[in-house]
C-alpha cells in the first residue's frame, strides 16, 4: 500500500513555527513537546550578540517575508532584547502575542514597581528612580544602607550591586556610567514605540532603580497567560551560594510549603491583570522570609525560563517550550506532571570568583564519561581555552559562571550527591589560583 500522499498531506499540515535565537540544545528541547510531530521548527536569526533591536526587527520581518510557507507562529524563550522584539514583530504580522505595554510594564524595573505597588504593595520593598549621570538625584536618594542598586533594563543581574556605604554606591555608579548604554539605549528604542506616562518617560534606559533589601528562600513560579486566565506549571527553587548573591543552582520541583507557593501565585496573577498581561509565558521570582512569613515578590520576567527547560523535561515529561509554542498558535498549553524519567531535577553553576585566564576546558571524553555514570546529565561549558574570565557576557557583578550543569535524580539527596562529585571531575583549570565554588 502506497502511503506517499497520506504523508506528503501530513507534511503540509504541518504548522510552521518559528522561535527566535533557536539554538541545537533548544531545538532538541522542543521535540519533547506533546504533539512536536505537528510541527516543523524554524531558527529566526542567530542567538543574538548584540542589542541592535532596529536591525534585528528589519532582518527578522525580512526573513519571515521571505518564507515560502505559511508562518503559523512566532516565539522565543530569551530575554531582552527578544522578550521586547516579539510583541513588535507579531503585531506587524498579525500574529498572537503579549502586547507590547504589558512586556515593558514587567521589563522596566521603575515602571514595574510602579505598576506592582498599586496591585499588591505589602509584597514590594521601598524603591526610587536613579539618574547615575546626575549628582541631584544621587544625593536626594532617600533609601538607607543597605540597598540594591541596577539599570531599569539589566539581563542576569548584569549591573546589580549590593550597596553598604556611600563609598560602594560611588563605585558602583562609576562602573555603571560605564556601562549602562550597552542596554539603555536600545530599551530606549522599545521606549519610544509607546506612548508612556510622564513619570516614566523621564526614567529612560539610562537610569537605575533602588530598592530596599528584600530576601528569603528565593523561588520562580513559572507560568502562562491564556486569554485573560493565569495558569502556573510548576515552582522552581532559587539557590544562591553562601553568602552571595550569584545562583549556584535551580531545583525543582521546589520544596517550599504549598501554601506559601499559592500565596505566591494570587499575588502574582495580581500583578499580571493589573499591567494587561496576556498570551504569553512567564516566570515570576520571590522570597518568601520564613521568620516573618512574608512574601516579597521580586520581579516578573516576560518568557518562560531556559534554564528550567530541561528541568521539566527530566520531571514532567515535557520541557517549558510548550508554552511559546502553543500560545504563538492560539492555543491553550497543557503541560503533564510527573512524567518524567526523574523526581528530581537542578541545574547547577560552576562559578569562579577571580579574574583569569583560561587554561583547560574538560575534554568531550571527560564529559561524556561523567554523562554515563550520572544519566541524563548535559554539561554545557560558558568559557573556552585561553579566554579571560572577564570576557565573558552579562555576568552578575560577584562571579564568573564557568558551566551550566542539567543533572537528574531520585531524590534531592541523590541530586546533591551526583553535583559534588560531578563539580569535582570537571577541570577547569587557569594562569592563576582561582577559588571555584
Amino acid at each position: 500500500m502506497n502511503n506517499s500522499g497520506t504523508d506528503m498531506q501530513n507534511e503540509k499540515s504541518r504548522k510552521n513555527v518559528f522561535l527566535v535565537g533557536l539554538t541545537p540544545f533548544h531545538r532538541q528541547k522542543l521535540e519533547c513537546i506533546q504533539g512536536s510531530e505537528n510541527y516543523r521548527f524554524h531558527g529566526l536569526l542567530e542567538e543574538p550578540k548584540d542589542y541592535d533591536v532596529p536591525g534585528m526587527l528589519v532582518e527578522a520581518e525580512a526573513e519571515l517575508r521571505a518564507f515560502s510557507g505559511r508562518v503559523d507562529a512566532v516565539a522565543g524563550y530569551i530575554d531582552f532584547p527578544i522578550s521586547t522584539m516579539l510583541p513588535i514583530l507579531c503585531g506587524r504580522l498579525g500574529l498572537p502575542s503579549p502586547t507590547l505595554e504589558s512586556v515593558v510594564k514587567c521589563e522596566h524595573k521603575y515602571w514595574a514597581r510602579v505598576e506592582q505597588k498599586k496591585a499588591v504593595p505589602e509584597a514590594i520593598p521601598g524603591f526610587s528612580a536613579v539618574d547615575p549621570f546626575d549628582p541631584e538625584s544621587i544625593n536626594r536618594l532617600s533609601l538607607d544602607f543597605p540597598f540594591w542598586i541596577k539599570p531599569v533594563k539589566s539581563s542576569g543581574s548584569y549591573l546589580g550591586f549590593r550597596i553598604g556605604n556611600r563609598k560602594e554606591l560611588d563605585a558602583a555608579l562609576e562602573i555603571i556610567r560605564s556601562q549602562i548604554t550597552e542596554l539603555g539605549e536600545p530599551f530606549n528604542f522599545v521606549l519610544d514605540q509607546l506612548n508612556l506616562p510622564p513619570e516614566i518617560a523621564r526614567v529612560d534606559g539610562n537610569h537605575c532603580v533602588a530598592e530596599e533589601i528584600i530576601g528569603g528562600r528565593q523561588c520562580t513560579l513559572e507560568g502562562y497567560v491564556f486569554k485573560g486566565e493565569v495558569h502556573y506549571h510548576g515552582t522552581v527553587d532559587s539557590i544562591r551560594l553562601p553568602n552571595s548573591s550569584s545562583f549556584a543552582r535551580y531545583e525543582y520541583p521546589s520544596a517550599l510549603p504549598r501554601r506559601v507557593q499559592e500565596r505566591m501565585g494570587e499575588i502574582g496573577a495580581r500583578v499580571l491583570k493589573q499591567v494587561g498581561f496576556d498570551n504569553s509565558g512567564f516566570n515570576i521570582e520571590f522570597f518568601w522570609d520564613k521568620a516573618r512569613d512574608k512574601i516579597w515578590l521580586l520581579e516578573i520576567n516576560t518568557r518562560v525560563a531556559q534554564h528550567h527547560s530541561d528541568l521539566f523535561e527530566k520531571v514532567d515529561g515535557t520541557s517549558n517550550h510548550e508554552v511559546p509554542v502553543k500560545l504563538g498558535l492560539g492555543e491553550c498549553p497543557r503541560i503533564p506532571k510527573g512524567q518524567g524519567r526523574f523526581r528530581r531535577a537542578g541545574a547547577f553553576f560552576l562559578r569562579a570568583l577571580d579574574d583569569a585566564r583560561v587554561t583547560r576546558v574538560p575534554t568531550s571524553d571527560q564529559i561524556q564519561a561523567l554523562q554515563r555514570r550520572f544519566p541524563g546529565t548535559i554539561v554545557h561549558s560558558q568559557v573556552k581555552k585561553g579566554m579571560m574570565l572577564s570576557d565573558l557576557h552579562e555576568q552578575d557583578s560577584y562571579s564568573y559562571n564557568l558551566a551550566i550543569v542539567y543533572m537528574g535524580a531520585a531524590s534531592r539527596k541523590a541530586l546533591h550527591e551526583n553535583w559534588k562529585a560531578c563539580a569535582q571531575a570537571l577541570d577547569f583549570q587557569f594562569d592563576r589560583e582561582v577559588t571555584i565554588r
